[in-house]
């Protein structure tokens, strides 16, 4: 993986290294010796060089220099200002020149690319923690949309079983309605038709004579409730009396009964008081 940074670094910076000498000994080999324009293209890719080796220096131990960093930008602007005025200068195949100017420019981004990925990288014992992490967010996730399907369908299906009782209880209900209407209509025409109650007469004269019933039909209907019968309350004990009842159900055995025994047998014996009249009463006489 870190090749993926470093080699096209290096490559940029040889390439621009290179180029940078060739239009130095080119440009000024025209008006000082070839040597000394050797010199200073050796020059200016050594310093580039240098400040570059020490920003790597820095980097591999955890360090960062702006100063170094800003003279490393200086030596790349420099190169690529000599091949701008060089482009500038020529004649023939300015364009093709000013094309390659921004190779040293274009090799400190590399670098700083570079840089960045080392900072950020990660060892493959993390890169593999976290691909863990993901995939078992992935699986939580997966078996949670599953769990919430599988409870739609299971709520889906409880739902249509309902309906369809439901439907048909309605169903049973409204032939029952039915049936109950037609049993009602007959029991009323019978009741209104004239034999019905001459028939009535015939059977009920010889009970009762002079009596002629009359046929009602059956009320269905609510009822009045039968009240509940309530107790009335004795009333209420003293706090006099209550600490002489308590004191003698208390007392009652030896050794003296615990306020649980001495409340159950206060209970038993049909007397009421509040459980707190009888805890206030326990403390006074115990």
């Amino acid at each position: 993986m870190k090749a993926k940074t470093v080699l096209p670094a290096v490559a940029m910076t040889a390439v621009s290294m290179v180029l940078t000498l060739a239009v130095v000994v080119m440009w000024l080999g025209t008006a000082v010796p070839w040597p000394v324009a050797l010199v200073v293209g050796l020059g200016i890719d050594g310093g580039w060089l240098a400040t570059l080796a020490y920003e790597r220096r820095l980097a591999a131990q955890g360090d960062h220099s702006r100063v170094v960093t800003g003279v490393g930008w200086c030596f790349g602007l420099v190169a690529a200002g000599v091949l701008v005025a060089h482009a500038l200068t020529v004649e023939e195949s300015a364009a093709a020149w000013l094309a390659v100017a921004w190779l040293p420019i274009a090799a400190k981004a590399l670098w700083l690319v570079h840089g960045l990925w080392e900072r950020t990288a990660l060892t493959p014992v993390a890169l593999d923690a976290i691909r863990g992490i993901q995939q078992e967010a992935r699986d939580d996730a997966a078996v949670a949309r599953a769990r919430l399907r599988a409870d739609a369908t299971t709520e889906e299906t409880r739902l249509t079983a309902v309906t369809a009782a439901g439907a048909r209880v309605a169903r049973v209900q409204a032939k029952t309605a039915k049936i109950l209407s037609r049993a009602w209509s007959t029991l009323e025409t019978a009741r209104q038709g004239k034999d019905t109650g001459r028939a009535l007469t015939s059977v009920t004269t010889p009970v009762t004579p002079g009596v002629t019933p009359r046929w009602e039909l059956p009320v269905w209907g609510p009822t009045e409730p039968v009240p509940a019968l309530t107790l009335e309350a004795g009333p209420a004990l003293t706090d006099e009396a209550l600490d002489a009842l308590v004191d003698e159900i208390r007392n009652s055995e030896t050794p003296a009964l615990s306020y649980r025994e001495m409340a159950a047998r206060f209970r038993a014996a049909g007397h009421s008081a509040s459980e707190v009249r009888l805890r206030a009463a326990w403390k006074r006489v115990a």
